[in-house]
């Protein structure tokens, strides 16, 4: 599988915003400033084996259980990745257009806006499958205003050159087993703040709970029950 690691030279940011903070003592200080944004893209990360293994007569070398299959590894690889190192993924999607701003871009959407931000600026400086990772704040967070209908119903007359997104599906039982991990921490959490709330509020109870349980006790023993 493609590792991930360092790269050595840090490529241009185009997504940042030079700022000069001034001070009281007349300093001032070069900053660059994110935008506010969910959502990163990685821009042209995802190869699809299909695309590239093509025997002379123009078949595919490449069946599509291989293909979903490499796929998958991939998608997961990467989803992992983000949640482990820079924060819970909302969702995240992989485009399968040809064209060149669309190609093999993969578009994560964090739930918090500062994980979005430590994720493009860490993965400016790493590699993916041999190549430098180019990553970049989105605009992007409604998916379904920029996918292609026309391509989930079939019906797109554009082919892969298409300018709306036509994003490529992963298989139910990955889907099943990503999100719904993400499912189960949240029921997790839940559960977790009902305890403590239960505990505090039997703090705040004081001795009275105590009382009545042990009235209760002396109740059951008189008439003979447990």
């Amino acid at each position: 599988m493609p590792s991930w690691g360092p790269v050595f030279q840090t490529p241009q940011q185009a997504h940042l915003q030079p700022v000069i903070q001034l001070y009281d003592d007349g300093r001032a200080q070069f900053q660059l400033l994110l935008p506010s944004c969910l959502t990163i893209a990685l821009l042209n990360i995802y190869r699809n084996p299909q695309n590239s293994a093509q025997s002379a007569d123009g078949i595919n070398a490449v069946s599509d259980v291989e293909m979903q299959e490499h796929y998958d590894e991939f998608f997961e690889e990467v989803f992992t990745e983000m949640e482990e190192k820079y924060g819970e993924v909302e969702e995240m999607n992989v485009c399968d257009n040809l064209g060149d701003h669309l190609v093999g871009n993969v578009y994560v959407k964090f739930r918090r806006e500062e994980d979005a931000e430590k994720a493009v600026l860490n993965l400016n400086n790493r590699w993916f499958n041999g190549q430098p990772i180019h990553a970049e704040l989105s605009p992007v967070t409604d998916f379904r205003e920029a996918c292609c209908r026309q391509y989930e119903m079939g019906e797109c007359t554009r082919g892969g050159f298409c300018n709306f997104m036509h994003l490529k599906p992963i298989s139910r039982e990955l889907r099943r087993e990503l999100y719904g991990r993400r499912r189960k921490r949240h029921r997790s959490r839940s559960r977790s703040r009902e305890r403590r709330s239960r505990s505090r509020d039997r703090n705040r109870g004081g001795g009275g709970g105590r009382d009545r349980e042990r009235r209760r006790s002396r109740d059951r023993e008189r008439s003979g029950r447990f």
